[in-house]
């Protein structure tokens, strides 16, 4: 094995390569940016640990690495939005969602508590793994371990900052914490900054061939408008550090549940 393969992964990118010396990845064009206003916005390649050794929450991004999630000893994952494809099917046993406006709480949590019977790590993502995957995550919380929403938003949002649960979704939580509760919390010390129905910059990086006119209209808001931010959200990737190349890259707002 050469020594390259032997030393740690880039953080970011998870591929190896000298980014501590500025070297650009050959992989995905990943470099660590010069200036500071470029730092303050990093992307990891790998899933947030909520639950230790067992629950993993991220995006489709970190879905799609799949050595890196077997460093981390994660062999399930629960995908919840159907448009993304389960890529390593050989690798991981795979649980996906039905994609309606009403997120199937029991479903994904029935999948999650065979999981943890089974003592058997597990990743659920979503696009951006910023309101799908953790409005799953957070009621599972309820559900097993018995905490209000208020403590299981907390617990998440502490463990991966980036969550930003659209108000929709939020308002499924509080009805499935009556459903189990009888009641919703109404010392609730913690409200969510609700995430706006624009486009936004998140952390996900899809080849650009993806973005077709089928896409734009699954998305709800398919105007020339917004394919124009689509496709202009390639410049985005400069300010993250990442080259621009032949496969390039764009950043979406997971806008699958509004």
């Amino acid at each position: 094995m050469r020594k390259r393969e032997r030393e740690n992964p880039c953080g970011v990118c998870g591929h190896y390569h000298k980014y501590e010396e500025g070297e650009v990845c050959g992989i995905c064009g990943h470099r660590i940016p010069a200036s500071a206003e470029k730092t303050s916005i990093q992307v990891s390649a790998f899933p947030s640990e909520i639950l230790p050794e067992f629950l993993y929450l991220g995006s489709y991004d970190n879905a799609s690495r799949s050595e890196l999630l077997k460093t981390q000893g994660i062999s399930r994952v629960l995908n919840t939005v159907p448009a993304c494809q389960n890529l390593y099917k050989n690798s991981f046993t795979y649980h996906c969602l039905q994609e309606d406006k009403t997120l199937p709480f029991d479903d994904a949590i029935q999948f999650l508590e065979q999981c943890e019977r089974d003592k058997a790590r597990v990743l659920v993502h979503c696009m951006s793994g910023k309101n799908r995957s953790p409005a799953i995550v957070m009621a599972y919380l309820m559900k097993s371990k018995g905490w209000r929403l208020a403590q299981s938003y907390q617990w998440v949002k502490e463990r991966r900052p980036s969550v930003e649960l659209s108000e929709a979704v939020y308002k499924q939580l509080q009805e499935y914490e009556q459903k189990i509760f009888g009641s919703i919390d109404p010392g609730n010390p913690v409200l969510p900054v609700f995430a706006p129905t624009a486009l936004l910059v998140q952390p996900l990086f899809l080849p650009e061939s993806m973005i077709s006119k089928g896409h734009h209209q699954r998305l709800k808001m398919g105007d020339a408008s917004l394919i124009e931010a689509l496709k202009g959200a390639a410049s985005v990737i400069e300010n993250l550090g990442f080259e621009r190349n032949d496969e390039t890259r764009l950043q979406l707002e997971d806008l699958i549940v509004m």
